[in-house]
């Protein structure tokens, strides 16, 4: 093995020399006694003259990076309602911070008991013995709404993850900075500020609207169907702004390398391309890696709420819509939006990632090239053929419309099903409009 200290150099274990080694210095004078004048040594260039990495953050306001920063208030939301136990410690890299983790679990602890008072103590579901086979399917939907309060965990397991995601983000924008000479510019618009802002206020909205149009329901008990429901918008959010970011740097940097290509120049600037590149393809990776067991949860759980949704829906049209119907056409409208938001923006990134580079690439006129610049190109071009691009979900399965429609045609089959059930199910034409789910108030025992 190869081995290296202060005295010698070694090799496989044997020793090339063992005398120790000297400085050199630039001596000024002739070299005699009489004339002798002490070593002068080479200073290095001053800070300023030498081009760092770290200029890339020079803005203060841009301490770590302008990825975060755009991101900055998703971020402070999720760690106020426990999803985000994530900040940033010395050298701009992101750990998961035991306080943090600790206000999540107490956070957690107190949505799961109130959860638990409201299911054991307050709530009691009564229904007459005729009741309908659809009917029992919309009351278990009420309980499928509370089923989600488990994703928190889930989302603490991969924290140490999205930690390293986002110090990755960190230090990719020091090396384009490196690559480019200049830094990445972002533009995010208003897209923070509405997911931040205005899905916690529509979830919120949508499970209240659900309960008043049910009957017997207290504002009480809606405030853990609105966190569960804010929690699960929110991370489609986050999940819909890092595909949305993916997308954003990787045409900033084709655009950045179809500029190179007009004004080939060394080699080198197309190899530097070439790793960020590759750092770029292994970010998306990361990314899909990093929230794989909260976003295959997420994409099981909106699922499920869309076929029972539906399916209730559906159930009616024999005895016509009724008010308390409005509330389960929204819920299952915007977990269709939710759900095809998350399969399209990752689509979109991969889609930046990989196609947008190659057809740059096959568009290059090869002609007025050197033999090295066409070898580098036909390099890049191998590989973003070879390294994959897709959003993957730890190796479970690929995030892009393919996957909104294997969900859209798997939940036609369910609904078939469903629908088959009820039809076999005989009922009394007399008692079915009496036969309905009643949610009674109790108090705490």
């Amino acid at each position: 093995m190869y081995s290296q200290n202060v005295t010698q150099v070694g090799i496989m274990g044997e020793t090339l020399h063992d005398r120790p080694r000297r400085s050199v210095f630039m001596e000024s004078g002739l070299n005699s006694a009489a004339s002798y004048h002490a070593p002068t040594k080479v200073a290095p260039a001053p800070i300023k003259f030498v081009n760092k990495p770290s200029d890339a953050f020079s803005d203060p306001s841009k301490k770590y990076g302008v990825i975060y920063e755009g991101l900055k208030p998703l971020h402070l939301l999720m760690r106020i309602v426990g999803i985000f136990p994530i900040a940033a410690m010395e050298n701009r890299v992101f750990r998961l911070v035991p306080q943090w983790l600790g206000y999540s679990v107490v956070v957690f602890l107190v949505m799961v008991g109130y959860i638990g008072y409201l299911e054991w103590d307050s709530v009691e579901i009564v229904r007459s013995q005729e009741g309908r086979f659809e009917e029992a399917v919309i009351d278990y939907l009420f309980t499928v709404y509370l089923l989600p309060i488990v994703i928190n965990p889930i989302v603490w397991y991969e924290g140490r993850k999205m930690a390293s995601v986002i110090t990755d983000w960190v230090f990719f924008e020091a090396i384009y900075y490196k690559v480019t000479k200049k830094k990445l510019d972002l533009f995010f618009g208003n897209k923070p500020v509405i997911v931040a802002v205005v899905l916690p206020f529509v979830a919120c909205a949508t499970m209240v609207l659900t309960h008043i149009t049910m009957a017997h329901f207290k504002v009480v008990q809606v405030i853990p169907y609105c966190y569960i429901n804010s929690v699960i918008y929110l991370i489609g959010g986050f999940w819909f702004m890092q595909c949305d970011v993916v997308g954003k740097v990787a045409t900033q940097v084709a655009n950045d390398f179809q500029m190179a290509l007009r004004h080939v120049g060394p080699t080198s600037q197309m190899a530097d391309y070439r790793a960020l590149w590759m750092l770029l393809s292994k970010q998306i990776r990361d990314v899909g890696n990093a929230s794989g067991y909260t976003v295959t949860f997420l994409c099981l759980y909106l699922f499920l709420i869309i076929t029972l949704t539906i399916y209730g829906l559906l159930s009616q049209l024999q005895t016509g819509f009724n008010s308390k119907d409005i509330g389960l056409m929204v819920n299952a409208a915007l977990a269709v939006a939710i759900l095809y938001f998350i399969c399209d923006e990752a689509h979109y990134a991969s889609n930046c990632v990989r196609v947008q580079f190659q057809k740059k690439l096959l568009l290059v006129e090869l002609t007025w090239m050197n033999e090295d610049a066409q070898q580098e190109i036909n390099m890049f071009l191998r590989a973003t053929e070879m390294s994959p691009t897709d959003m993957c979900l730890v190796g479970f399965f690929d995030v892009n419309r393919n996957l909104f429609k294997s969900l859209l045609a798997t939940m036609v089959t369910y609904l078939v099903v469903l629908l088959q059930f009820q039809i076999s199910i005989p009922e009394d034409a007399g008692d079915v409009g009496n036969n309905t789910v009643v949610l009674v108030t109790q108090g705490p025992k």
